[in-house]
Order: C-alpha cells, then sequence, then structure tokens
C-alpha cells in the first residue's frame, strides 16, 4: 500500500496523527526530546463509558504490587538523587503519542509545540521537587515495549508513562507508590457486534502491546479459558498506540488497554468506543531502577504532596473531559507502603 493510500484509508485527525506518530516512534526508539517548558491547555473531547471496578491481576508470587513501594523519604543524600543533582537534569522516559498523556498537540497555538499532558505533569513536578524548576528536564520518547530496558540500562532516571505495577515486573524495575487507577478494556468501532470483554470477542482479531499487562491479561484469560479460545491474539505491537492505527486501517477488530488509555483515544477518534466495563484492576507508578531506592523514596514524598495539590487539576485538566465524574480514576489512589 502507498503512504497516500494509506493516509486516506485513515479517519479523521485522529488517525492521520496517531499515524505519523507512530511510524516516527517505531523508527526512533529512544528520540532524545530537548528541554520543554511549555503546558497544554486542556482542551476538552468526548469519550466512551469510563471504567468500573474489576479483578486485580495479581501474579502467584505476590499480592497487591502497588502496596510494595518504600515509604516516602525527603532525604537528598543518597547516591542517586545526589547524581541528578550534580547533573543538573532529571532524565524522563515517557510517551509523545498518547492523547492526553503525553503528546504533541498539532492545534497547539504555541510557537514551539512541546510534550504536554497528565504524565508530563507528574514529570515536571518531581522535577520542581528534585531540581528547583519543572524545566529541568529532558524528555525521551520510548514505545511500550522499551520501558523496563530504559530505565535498567540508565538511559533514564525513571519512566513516567502510564506503566502499570506489576509483581512481575518488580523483579525488573522498582516502581514508586500508585498515582492512578485504571482498568483494562475493550476499544472496537462503535459499529462493531462487540459488546466487552465476552463471547463477542469470538474469532475477533485483538491487537495488545508487547510487554503489557493487557497482553500478560489476555494470554493468561486465554489459557484458563475466561477468554474465548477462538479470539485471534496473533497482533502484537511494540507501541501501544499502534493498536489504534491498525483498528482504523481494519486490521484488528478490537484493542485491549487500559480504559483510561483507551478512553483518551477514543475522545482522539470519535468512530471508535469503549465496549463493556473494565475487568482487571490496574495502578499506575513511575519505574525506577531497582538500586535506587533514596530516588524512589523522594518520588513518593512527591507523589505525597501531589495527591494533596496539582494532582486533581492536571486531572481535571487532561482527563475529566473522558472519564466520568464517579471513576476510580477521577481521586488519586491511596497510597500503602511495605
Amino acid at each position: 500500500m502507498t503512504l497516500r493510500r494509506l493516509r486516506a484509508s485513515l479517519r479523521g485527525w485522529g488517525g492521520v496523527g496517531a499515524m505519523a506518530l507512530a511510524c516516527a516512534l517505531t523508527a526512533v526508539l529512544a528520540l532524545l526530546l530537548p528541554l520543554a517548558d511549555a503546558h497544554g491547555d486542556g482542551s476538552t473531547g468526548t469519550g466512551g463509558p469510563g471504567i468500573a471496578d474489576g479483578r486485580q491481576l495479581k501474579a502467584g508470587k505476590c499480592a497487591d504490587p502497588q502496596d510494595l513501594s518504600p515509604s516516602p523519604s525527603g532525604d537528598e543524600s543518597g547516591t542517586t538523587v545526589r547524581a541528578i543533582k550534580e547533573r543538573g537534569y532529571l532524565k524522563v522516559g515517557v510517551d509523545q503519542n498518547s492523547y492526553r498523556w503525553g503528546y504533541r498537540d498539532p492545534n497547539s497555538t504555541k510557537e514551539k509545540v512541546e510534550l504536554e499532558g497528565f504524565d508530563i505533569d507528574l514529570a515536571r513536578r518531581i522535577a520542581q521537587a528534585l531540581l528547583g524548576s519543572p524545566d529541568k528536564i529532558r524528555f525521551q520518547a520510548i514505545p511500550t515495549n522499551e520501558r523496563i530496558p530504559a530505565v535498567q540500562q540508565g538511559r533514564v532516571d525513571m519512566v513516567v508513562r502510564t506503566m502499570t505495577i506489576s509483581c512481575d515486573r518488580l523483579d525488573q524495575v522498582a516502581f514508586s507508590a500508585p498515582y492512578f487507577v485504571t482498568g483494562q478494556q475493550v476499544l472496537a468501532p462503535k459499529k462493531s457486534a462487540i459488546e466487552g470483554y465476552d463471547e463477542t470477542l469470538a474469532g475477533k482479531r485483538i491487537c495488545t502491546a508487547d510487554s503489557s499487562t493487557a497482553r500478560d491479561t489476555l494470554m493468561a484469560d486465554r489459557k484458563s479459558g475466561r477468554l474465548v479460545s477462538s479470539a485471534d491474539l496473533s497482533t502484537v505491537v511494540p507501541n501501544q498506540l499502534d493498536c489504534l492505527v491498525r483498528l482504523q486501517l481494519g486490521e484488528v477488530d478490537a484493542v485491549v488497554t487500559d480504559g483510561a488509555l483507551a478512553a483518551s483515544q477514543a475522545a482522539q477518534d470519535p468512530t471508535v468506543e469503549l465496549k463493556g466495563g473494565t475487568f482487571t484492576t490496574e495502578y499506575y507508578g513511575v519505574a525506577m531502577n531497582k538500586d535506587a531506592e533514596d530516588l524512589v523514596r523522594r518520588v513518593n514524598a512527591v507523589i505525597e504532596d501531589y495527591r494533596k495539590s496539582g494532582w486533581q487539576a492536571s486531572y481535571d485538566t487532561w482527563l475529566a473531559a473522558t472519564l466520568p465524574d464517579r471513576s476510580p480514576s477521577s481521586k488519586p489512589p491511596v497510597a500503602h507502603y511495605r
């Protein structure tokens, strides 16, 4: 298919923007972005149904992984925090194409379009606390399947990118206490016969991102019989937004991802919607190196303050328009520590 025909086959601004960004991000897995200094205006959009309570995804070797982060501390004498302060800027892995979470708005009236969104606000708050300015930060765009390697290899100090805290991931990276709660959900075209995470997925092509909790959940559920065996899970992409592009092209019938992300994608492309409720409970955390407990504790202290002042304003700016008022996502999750 030629590029012209490919673009013509996508519907609306969301499809064109998503395709361009997804292709660029696939080609460049670790694009180092310049210092950013602007915030968005939080323009609104429309989305599908919000999230509902569901079962929590757990691995057999631990329970409640979101409660296993160390207690907060304002101490900045640790090795990792001191190194960041001496360097003078924070290196943060983020998304650059998740609408309302971490993205570049092509309709921005600013002279220079910078990253903006809910995750970007949190990253800036951490930079403010550690270095005295939200601008002392360097963003690195990282696809879904590169989040853990980027932390382990030291390419970034942390990842703030809609990353679910899970038992398996705790073997590889450390996490802050949770800063957001959501759950897995199905996204499909409005005219689709798919009704949710049920028998209507029989024979349907479902897209998930590599190394995502959605992928892990679907594989486990098909093995256990919770997901219909005829569901086609063969479409796996490196970056979650690539699934939306595949859906827009008609190459898959549905996408499974976090409900809060799916709601933002439905706002970006009004031809798709959330189908049914959530079927897991997922907690987002800031991922850091396992050897950087001083940084984890310091970030937990920042998030404690952010819950009290800043979190709600960011939520209202970026996410309130796509999620219902009484959704569990509309308030910051309560933190428990190990």
